[in-house]
């Protein structure tokens, strides 16, 4: 059984990575491959009743990443309807390639530390949009926002889910991986930045108006929906702190404080003058499939961990390699191609506790390693997975343009995780 699993999903991985050679959309493989594995899974254990009582425990698992990315993605949306992004973009004047990518970059990085960086790297494309008309520029751009929103989401307990699971368990206290992963993540996004940096010549191209179909009465609504909007994203971090419900729960509050805003900001207007800026205008505007490509793969993922691949693949790690620092490294290249969730699950369940405690070098390794590993492959990530539907970039396309230079800032950031601890410890 454990084969065909593998099996069925390198294939669906393949079909996705070649989806314009094959002429099949990626979410239509992704969904298949999901569907697969657990169909093989449950007519291979013979055990339905648990089979499925896995199933239902990853969907609500998966429910809630999709239920965030929904409430993010629309939020982002009805303030772009309101035209608040421009009120940023009209302060971002330089539209000198190099300067203009080191600003986008480095916002991107620590916005990402106080909301998270599937959100951050929402908000960023947005911008790019409003910023930049060239589509092959606007993608450069977008692969470094996907690079420097992982990164600056590792050193922050709320900024990766991964971060996340391991401050909650126990493994990581707030303010010491903060202290201990600033300057290792900094470097993974400095890294690619230079190289970057100097592909970019000359000055972008402005983007053109939007129509007016979608413009507002004047600078009013536009600030206050900006203001309701990122003060309702930069809440649910606090949300979450305060009544320890999940990230979505806060999103999907989030969502409805700025519905209301925007509710009452149309309230006098009739129905066809309302639409544009309506919550189901903007869930019409949003990359759907890109969310169905999401549940496919992660249910796929989560296959290959009821079936205890991935746990098996761990051990197996630790057995042959024994070396720690290798096997995290590696934790985090194969968080390139298969999320960085269930693998960090996994490493948890690997290592106790008492024998490694709060704070011990294996866990502070592991959340640089998985938080930023994600960012080498587009698919490695939540932020990457957003932004591929957004910009609709090729799979290809990102491992030809920023694949490589993603990969020297993962393993510089390697390099100055243990060159400091060597140091100081």
């Amino acid at each position: 059984m454990s084969v065909f699993l593998i099996l069925i999903f390198v294939a669906g991985y393949l079909a996705i990575a070649f989806e314009h050679g094959i002429k099949i959309n990626k979410t239509a493989s992704a969904l298949l491959t999901g569907v697969l594995c657990w169909t093989v899974y449950i007519y291979g254990s013979g055990e339905h009743e648990k089979v499925l009582e896995s199933l239902s425990h990853h969907l609500g698992n998966v429910s809630e990443i999709l239920f965030f990315l929904l409430g993010a993605m629309t939020i982002v949306e009805l303030i772009d309807a309101h035209q608040g992004f421009g009120l940023i973009t009209k302060r971002i004047t330089n539209r000198n390639k190099t300067a203009l990518l080191w600003l986008i970059a480095l916002i991107t990085f620590f916005l990402s530390s106080v909301l998270d960086n599937l959100t951050t790297a929402i908000v960023m494309v947005s911008l790019l949009r409003k910023l930049i008309k060239e589509a092959e520029t606007r993608k450069l751009f977008a692969g470094i926002v996907i690079i420097a929103a992982n990164a600056g989401g590792a050193w922050s307990p709320i900024g990766d889910v991964t971060t996340t699971m391991l401050w909650i368990g126990g493994q990581i206290t707030a303010l010491n991986i903060m202290k201990e992963l600033f300057l290792p993540s900094l470097v993974s996004l400095l890294v690619p930045l230079v190289f970057m940096s100097l592909k970019m010549k000359g000055e972008v191209l402005p983007a053109l108006k939007q129509s007016t179909e979608t413009e507002v009465e004047g600078f009013n609504h536009a600030n206050t929906m900006l203001l309701f909007g990122l003060g309702a994203l930069l809440f649910v971090p606090v949300f979450k702190t305060i009544t320890h419900l999940p990230p979505y729960m806060g999103i999907l509050m989030a969502l409805a404080v700025v519905w209301i805003v925007s509710e009452i900001l149309h309230s006098g207007k009739d129905e066809e003058a309302r639409k544009p800026f309506t919550v189901g205008h903007a869930l019409s505007k949003i990359d759907t499939p890109s969310i169905l490509f999401f549940l496919g793969i992660l249910i796929a993922i989560a296959a290959l961990e009821s079936t205890g691949i991935l746990s098996g693949l761990a051990k197996w790690m630790d057995q042959t390699i024994g070396n720690q620092d290798i096997i995290v490294v590696a934790i985090g290249l194969a968080s390139a191609v298969v999320d960085n969730v269930p693998l960090v699950a996994a490493s948890m369940g690997m290592y106790d506790l008492s024998a490694f405690p709060a704070d011990a070098k294996i866990w502070e390794f592991l959340a640089y390693c998985a938080g930023t590993g994600g960012s080498i492959l587009i698919i490695g990530s939540a932020a990457g997975v957003a932004v591929m539907g957004m910009e609709k970039i090729d799979f290809l396309w990102y491992f030809r343009k920023i694949s490589l230079i993603a990969l020297l800032g993962y393993f510089a950031g390697v390099l100055c995780y243990l060159l400091i601890f060597n140091l100081l410890y």
